[in-house]
Protein backbone atom coordinates (compact mmCIF):
# COMPACT_ATOMS: atom_id res chain seq x y z
CA UNK A 1 0.00 0.00 0.00
CA UNK A 2 1.11 3.21 -0.90
CA UNK A 3 2.55 6.18 2.01
CA UNK A 4 0.71 9.05 1.24
CA UNK A 5 4.67 10.84 2.28
CA UNK A 6 6.00 8.67 -0.05
CA UNK A 7 3.97 10.99 -2.70
CA UNK A 8 4.94 14.22 -0.95
CA UNK A 9 8.80 13.31 -0.92
CA UNK A 10 8.22 12.63 -4.73
CA UNK A 11 6.86 15.45 -5.22
CA UNK A 12 9.91 17.53 -3.54
CA UNK A 13 12.15 15.78 -5.48
CA UNK A 14 10.52 16.90 -8.48
CA UNK A 15 10.44 20.33 -8.35
CA UNK A 16 14.31 20.53 -6.43
CA UNK A 17 16.21 17.60 -8.84
CA UNK A 18 17.69 16.23 -5.58
CA UNK A 19 16.74 14.07 -2.79
CA UNK A 20 19.13 16.16 -0.38
CA UNK A 21 17.59 19.43 -1.27
CA UNK A 22 14.11 18.06 -1.09
CA UNK A 23 15.01 16.59 2.00
CA UNK A 24 15.91 19.96 3.81
CA UNK A 25 12.62 21.30 2.23
CA UNK A 26 10.34 18.23 4.39
CA UNK A 27 13.16 18.18 7.11
CA UNK A 28 14.16 14.70 6.51
CA UNK A 29 17.34 13.28 6.80
CA UNK A 30 18.96 11.77 2.87
CA UNK A 31 18.53 8.58 3.70
CA UNK A 32 14.94 8.60 5.02
CA UNK A 33 13.77 10.73 1.65
CA UNK A 34 15.81 8.33 -0.42
CA UNK A 35 13.70 5.69 1.20
CA UNK A 36 10.35 6.86 0.28
CA UNK A 37 11.82 6.97 -3.43
CA UNK A 38 12.78 3.95 -3.69
CA UNK A 39 9.61 2.55 -1.89
CA UNK A 40 7.64 4.33 -4.58
CA UNK A 41 9.32 3.67 -7.32
CA UNK A 42 9.20 -0.12 -6.24
CA UNK A 43 5.15 0.29 -5.94
CA UNK A 44 5.02 1.73 -8.82
CA UNK A 45 7.63 -0.85 -10.71
CA UNK A 46 9.53 1.58 -12.69
CA UNK A 47 12.18 3.93 -12.43
CA UNK A 48 10.89 7.44 -11.72
CA UNK A 49 14.33 9.53 -11.98
CA UNK A 50 17.52 9.18 -13.81
CA UNK A 51 20.73 9.18 -11.92
CA UNK A 52 23.33 11.81 -13.34
CA UNK A 53 26.13 13.06 -11.58
CA UNK A 54 24.63 16.36 -10.72
CA UNK A 55 20.86 16.18 -10.52
CA UNK A 56 17.53 13.80 -11.37
CA UNK A 57 15.99 13.81 -14.08
CA UNK A 58 12.26 12.94 -14.02
CA UNK A 59 11.84 9.54 -16.67
CA UNK A 60 8.62 9.95 -18.80
CA UNK A 61 6.93 7.72 -15.82
CA UNK A 62 7.62 10.15 -13.49
CA UNK A 63 6.50 12.96 -15.67
CA UNK A 64 2.92 11.52 -16.12
CA UNK A 65 3.12 10.65 -12.22
CA UNK A 66 3.81 14.50 -11.16
CA UNK A 67 1.04 15.81 -13.05
CA UNK A 68 -1.33 13.25 -11.69
CA UNK A 69 -0.31 13.75 -8.12
CA UNK A 70 0.89 17.68 -7.73
CA UNK A 71 -2.87 19.11 -7.96
CA UNK A 72 -4.11 16.56 -5.81
CA UNK A 73 -0.85 16.70 -3.25
CA UNK A 74 -1.62 21.13 -3.22
CA UNK A 75 -4.68 20.91 -2.78
CA UNK A 76 -4.70 18.38 0.06
CA UNK A 77 -1.65 20.61 1.85
CA UNK A 78 -3.85 23.64 1.24
CA UNK A 79 -6.81 22.52 3.21
CA UNK A 80 -4.60 20.57 5.93
CA UNK A 81 -2.66 24.17 6.17
CA UNK A 82 -5.74 26.01 6.32
CA UNK A 83 -7.40 23.73 9.67
CA UNK A 84 -3.79 24.08 10.91
CA UNK A 85 -4.01 28.11 10.89
CA UNK A 86 -7.88 28.45 11.64
CA UNK A 87 -7.14 26.35 15.11
CA UNK A 88 -3.99 27.86 15.91
CA UNK A 89 -4.10 31.04 18.18
CA UNK A 90 -0.14 31.40 17.29
CA UNK A 91 -0.71 31.64 13.73
CA UNK A 92 -2.66 34.86 14.33
CA UNK A 93 0.81 36.71 14.40
CA UNK A 94 3.12 37.07 11.09
CA UNK A 95 6.80 37.66 10.87
CA UNK A 96 8.05 40.21 8.22
CA UNK A 97 11.82 41.25 7.07
CA UNK A 98 12.25 44.30 4.94
CA UNK A 99 13.86 47.16 4.34
CA UNK A 100 12.73 50.58 6.13
CA UNK A 101 11.74 52.11 3.30
CA UNK A 102 9.26 49.39 1.31
CA UNK A 103 7.98 48.90 5.16
CA UNK A 104 7.52 52.50 5.20
CA UNK A 105 6.06 52.67 1.51
CA UNK A 106 4.93 49.25 0.81
CA UNK A 107 3.94 48.05 4.36
CA UNK A 108 2.31 51.01 6.69
CA UNK A 109 -0.27 52.14 4.68
CA UNK A 110 -1.89 48.75 4.96
CA UNK A 111 -1.08 47.60 8.49
CA UNK A 112 -4.90 48.81 9.87
CA UNK A 113 -6.68 46.51 7.43
CA UNK A 114 -4.81 43.53 9.22
CA UNK A 115 -6.99 41.34 11.06
CA UNK A 116 -3.44 39.63 12.53
CA UNK A 117 -0.77 41.09 14.30
CA UNK A 118 2.98 41.87 13.20
CA UNK A 119 6.46 41.97 13.79
CA UNK A 120 8.93 43.19 11.60
CA UNK A 121 12.25 43.22 11.38
CA UNK A 122 15.15 45.12 9.25
CA UNK A 123 18.13 44.11 7.31
CA UNK A 124 19.42 43.98 4.00
CA UNK A 125 18.45 41.59 1.31
CA UNK A 126 20.93 38.79 2.39
CA UNK A 127 20.02 39.46 5.88
CA UNK A 128 16.68 39.13 4.95
CA UNK A 129 17.60 35.86 3.35
CA UNK A 130 18.97 34.20 6.52
CA UNK A 131 16.01 35.47 8.94
CA UNK A 132 13.73 33.50 6.10
CA UNK A 133 16.38 30.21 5.86
CA UNK A 134 16.43 30.34 9.91
CA UNK A 135 12.28 30.65 10.26
CA UNK A 136 12.69 33.88 12.20
CA UNK A 137 10.60 35.34 9.53
CA UNK A 138 7.82 34.17 7.83
CA UNK A 139 7.89 36.01 4.69
CA UNK A 140 10.09 39.07 3.51
CA UNK A 141 10.19 42.19 1.12
CA UNK A 142 12.93 42.02 -0.96
CA UNK A 143 14.47 43.53 -4.49
CA UNK A 144 16.80 40.30 -4.90
CA UNK A 145 16.19 36.95 -5.77
CA UNK A 146 18.20 34.48 -4.49
CA UNK A 147 18.10 30.94 -5.81
CA UNK A 148 17.59 29.09 -2.34
CA UNK A 149 16.31 25.31 -2.35
CA UNK A 150 13.07 25.68 -0.89
CA UNK A 151 12.01 29.19 -0.98
CA UNK A 152 10.03 30.78 -3.36
CA UNK A 153 8.69 34.25 -4.47
CA UNK A 154 5.96 35.82 -6.26
CA UNK A 155 6.53 39.34 -7.70
CA UNK A 156 4.99 42.10 -6.05
CA UNK A 157 5.57 45.06 -7.88
CA UNK A 158 7.81 46.62 -10.88
CA UNK A 159 10.04 49.62 -9.27
CA UNK A 160 11.29 52.31 -11.58
CA UNK A 161 14.83 54.16 -10.41
CA UNK A 162 15.06 57.51 -12.24
CA UNK A 163 17.98 60.11 -11.81
CA UNK A 164 17.01 62.58 -9.08
CA UNK A 165 18.63 66.07 -8.66
CA UNK A 166 18.84 69.07 -6.34
CA UNK A 167 16.26 71.25 -7.87
CA UNK A 168 18.77 74.18 -8.69
CA UNK A 169 20.93 71.63 -10.94
CA UNK A 170 21.49 73.02 -13.98
CA UNK A 171 21.24 70.79 -16.89
CA UNK A 172 22.60 71.22 -20.16
CA UNK A 173 21.24 70.16 -23.35
CA UNK A 174 22.85 66.67 -25.11
CA UNK A 175 23.37 66.01 -28.46
CA UNK A 176 25.70 62.85 -27.82
CA UNK A 177 24.88 60.11 -25.36
CA UNK A 178 28.63 60.23 -24.40
CA UNK A 179 28.08 63.99 -23.63
CA UNK A 180 25.30 62.72 -21.48
CA UNK A 181 27.39 60.21 -19.74
CA UNK A 182 30.49 62.83 -19.09
CA UNK A 183 28.03 65.17 -17.17
CA UNK A 184 26.36 62.45 -15.25
CA UNK A 185 29.78 61.21 -14.47
CA UNK A 186 30.85 64.46 -13.30
CA UNK A 187 28.55 64.82 -10.48
CA UNK A 188 28.98 64.36 -6.76
CA UNK A 189 26.64 60.83 -6.38
CA UNK A 190 24.91 59.18 -3.72
CA UNK A 191 24.96 55.75 -3.60
CA UNK A 192 22.99 53.49 -1.05
CA UNK A 193 26.41 50.95 -0.99
CA UNK A 194 29.73 50.78 -2.13
CA UNK A 195 28.74 48.29 -4.83
CA UNK A 196 26.70 51.52 -6.96
CA UNK A 197 24.04 48.71 -7.38
CA UNK A 198 21.47 50.41 -9.11
CA UNK A 199 23.96 52.84 -10.18
CA UNK A 200 25.95 50.09 -12.22
CA UNK A 201 22.80 49.06 -13.78
CA UNK A 202 22.04 52.46 -15.06
CA UNK A 203 25.53 53.00 -16.62
CA UNK A 204 25.26 49.32 -18.26
CA UNK A 205 21.74 49.64 -19.70
CA UNK A 206 22.39 53.10 -21.12
CA UNK A 207 26.03 53.52 -21.50
CA UNK A 208 26.97 49.90 -21.72
CA UNK A 209 29.72 50.38 -19.93
CA UNK A 210 30.29 50.74 -15.88
CA UNK A 211 30.64 53.71 -14.29
CA UNK A 212 33.63 55.02 -13.22
CA UNK A 213 32.56 57.27 -10.01
CA UNK A 214 33.33 57.06 -6.88
CA UNK A 215 30.14 58.10 -4.40
CA UNK A 216 30.59 61.17 -2.14
CA UNK A 217 28.20 60.02 0.56
CA UNK A 218 27.12 56.33 1.05
CA UNK A 219 23.65 56.44 3.10
CA UNK A 220 21.72 53.25 3.33
CA UNK A 221 18.31 54.32 3.58
CA UNK A 222 16.66 55.74 0.12
CA UNK A 223 14.61 58.05 2.12
CA UNK A 224 17.43 60.13 3.71
CA UNK A 225 19.04 59.96 0.55
CA UNK A 226 16.29 62.12 -0.86
CA UNK A 227 16.16 64.23 1.79
CA UNK A 228 20.13 64.92 1.53
CA UNK A 229 19.30 65.29 -2.11
CA UNK A 230 17.01 67.76 -1.23
CA UNK A 231 19.71 69.83 0.92
CA UNK A 232 21.83 69.84 -2.33
CA UNK A 233 24.45 66.96 -1.38
CA UNK A 234 24.44 65.79 -4.42
CA UNK A 235 22.57 63.11 -7.36
CA UNK A 236 21.39 59.96 -6.76
CA UNK A 237 19.01 56.87 -8.52
CA UNK A 238 15.92 56.72 -6.36
CA UNK A 239 12.26 54.70 -7.23
CA UNK A 240 9.56 56.91 -9.00
CA UNK A 241 7.44 55.91 -5.82
CA UNK A 242 8.68 57.06 -3.17
CA UNK A 243 8.80 60.29 -5.19
CA UNK A 244 4.94 59.76 -6.09
CA UNK A 245 4.42 60.25 -1.78
CA UNK A 246 2.93 63.63 -0.63
CA UNK A 247 5.60 63.45 1.74
CA UNK A 248 8.14 63.89 -1.13
CA UNK A 249 6.80 67.20 -2.41
CA UNK A 250 8.33 70.42 -2.39
CA UNK A 251 11.81 68.72 -0.98
CA UNK A 252 14.18 70.83 -3.01
CA UNK A 253 14.81 67.72 -5.43
CA UNK A 254 13.84 67.30 -9.57
CA UNK A 255 14.22 64.03 -11.32
CA UNK A 256 16.92 64.34 -14.51
CA UNK A 257 16.52 62.50 -17.83
CA UNK A 258 12.92 61.04 -16.78
CA UNK A 259 12.79 59.00 -20.14
CA UNK A 260 15.98 57.20 -18.67
CA UNK A 261 14.55 54.90 -16.07
CA UNK A 262 16.09 51.33 -15.07
CA UNK A 263 13.58 48.56 -13.43
CA UNK A 264 12.86 46.29 -10.78
CA UNK A 265 11.40 43.74 -8.99
CA UNK A 266 10.09 43.87 -6.04
CA UNK A 267 9.49 40.81 -4.26
CA UNK A 268 7.80 38.76 -1.79
CA UNK A 269 9.32 35.91 -0.38
CA UNK A 270 8.56 32.77 1.41
CA UNK A 271 9.18 29.18 2.03
CA UNK A 272 7.70 26.23 -0.25
CA UNK A 273 6.43 24.48 2.48
CA UNK A 274 4.36 27.16 3.75
CA UNK A 275 2.77 28.85 0.17
CA UNK A 276 -0.25 27.45 1.05
CA UNK A 277 -0.30 29.08 4.35
CA UNK A 278 -3.76 31.62 4.68
CA UNK A 279 -1.61 34.34 6.64
CA UNK A 280 0.87 34.27 3.91
CA UNK A 281 -1.77 34.37 1.29
CA UNK A 282 -3.47 36.84 2.66
CA UNK A 283 -0.77 39.14 3.52
CA UNK A 284 0.30 38.61 0.02
CA UNK A 285 -2.88 39.88 -1.12
CA UNK A 286 -3.29 42.96 1.31
CA UNK A 287 0.37 44.69 0.55
CA UNK A 288 -0.65 43.80 -3.10
CA UNK A 289 -3.81 46.16 -3.22
CA UNK A 290 -3.55 49.35 -4.24
CA UNK A 291 -3.93 51.99 -1.60
CA UNK A 292 -5.96 54.72 -1.99
CA UNK A 293 -5.24 58.42 -1.15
Amino acid sequence: MVDFEWYRSFIAIYKHNSVSEAAKTRIMTQPAMSQHLASLEAEVGEQLFTRTSRKLIPTERGKQLYSHLAPHIESLEEKTMGLKLHQSPTMQTIRIGTTQELFTEKVMAHLSCMEWNTITYFGESDQLLELLKEDRVDIILTTRKYMTPGIEYVRLMEEKFVVVAPSDTVVPEFKQQKDMESWLSEQRWISYGLELPIIRRYWKEFFKKGPLINPVHVIPSMNLILKAIGEGAGVSLLPTYMLECPQAAGGGWKTVFEHMTVRNDLLIGFKSKHKHALVINDFIKCVSERKEE
